[in-house]
């Protein structure tokens, strides 16, 4: 009996230290690997100087950034890479960068010193996972999280601005510090910064920070990369509003339709929406009356047909602060936006 459990042992060992996909010269051999967590979010995309590989990531639940195939991206910007197997390892190398990174160890050599990037390699299905952070802060190469996609930009790439547009979801000064939220809640969207440098502005007029508030469709001028944090985050030089008219005192839920009421017209009727209140005076719950000049837009602020409001829509709600002491009170929409995630 001691001998066949030593048999087994000694079976189980030596699969476990099989070739991983990441060594070189070799054929892949089965080996001690996960496979990709049942609860990870959908595949993220790595897309490399505007090529998709066919290789995707993932990320998993309460974790800060998505993970991405190492040999694939590496390879990609010209790094060659050398697996030891005795140490579940990799070596990278491209020119004078040298680096090396372990399965299992969230530690990772920057200028020959050790830093953390607050996940460890994995290795799934044979294939060696890295932080999306690690190309920018151990590889040095312009990398952002874009919605369902890691983006990795060349340096001449990386300096150029871009230009996004979006609602505005949040607005936030605190201690000093002004930012926006566009495109999206919670982690969805981006979040950007404003210093004394930026130029807010309508019509060329100028504007200021308090001139700006939740439902203002913006076009913002930010530089072309992102931190990879959930939602993303970057400065912005130029916000434009591109609203006709200006709300006053604005309150906002996200949540979802529970029902569409009949109005006195087709093109009137009302929503209950079901949710989240966006402000401290915003409401969890509100029948909100929709009609024919309230726009309806989708997170980028493009207009979609009212017809989309239907029940089980989830959106968010952009009203007045008047309404009715009913319970829910109702009150009338200013602007209602489709929260589907922007492509």
């Amino acid at each position: 009996m001691k001998k066949s459990l030593a048999l087994l042992t000694l079976s189980t060992a030596l699969m476990a230290t099989g070739a991983a996909h990441a060594s070189t010269g070799s054929t892949p051999q089965p080996t001690a690997a996960v496979s990709v967590p049942e609860a990870a979010a959908a595949p993220f995309l790595i897309k490399i100087n505007g090529e998709t590989l066919v290789e995707t990531g993932y990320q998993v639940p309460g974790s800060s950034e998505p993970m991405i195939p190492l040999r694939s991206t590496a390879e990609k910007l010209g790094y060659a890479l050398e697996w030891k197997q005795e140490t579940l390892s990799v070596d990278l190398q491209k020119g004078n960068l040298f680096t090396t990174v372990k399965t299992g160890e969230d530690q990772y050599v920057i200028n020959r010193m050790y830093t953390t990037l607050g996940a460890a390699p994995a290795l799934v299905d044979n294939k060696l996972y890295v932080p999306a952070s690690f190309v920018s802060k151990v590889l040095h190469t312009e990398a952002s999280v874009q919605g369902q996609a890691v983006v990795i930009t060349p340096e001449a790439e990386a300096q150029k601005n871009v230009v996004t547009t979006g609602v505005v979801t949040a607005v936030t000064y605190k201690e000093n510090h002004r930012s926006l939220q566009i495109q999206g809640t919670g982690t969805n969207g981006t979040v950007l910064h404003i210093s004394e440098e930026t130029v807010l502005e309508k019509d060329g007029a100028k504007l200021g920070f308090s001139d700006l508030h939740i439902g203002m469709t913006v076009e913002v001028e930010h530089p072309n990369r992102m931190t990879l944090s959930l939602p993303p985050q970057t400065s912005a030089y130029r916000i434009t509003v591109l609203d006709a008219e200006k709300g006053t005192d604005l309150l906002a839920t996200a949540g979802e339709i529970q029902e569409v009421r009949s109005g006195d017209s087709k093109d009137d009727f009302s929503v209950v929406l079901k949710g989240t209140g966006l402000t401290d005076r915003s409401q969890t719950e509100i029948v909100l009356r929709v009609g024919a000049e309230t726009p309806v837009v989708n997170l980028k602020g493009e207009k979609i047909p009212a017809s989309t409001l239907v029940k089980g829509t989830k959106i968010i709600g952009v009203y007045g602060p008047v309404m009715t002491k009913s319970l829910p009170p109702i009150g009338t929409a200013w602007k209602i936006v489709v929260n589907a995630s922007a492509e």
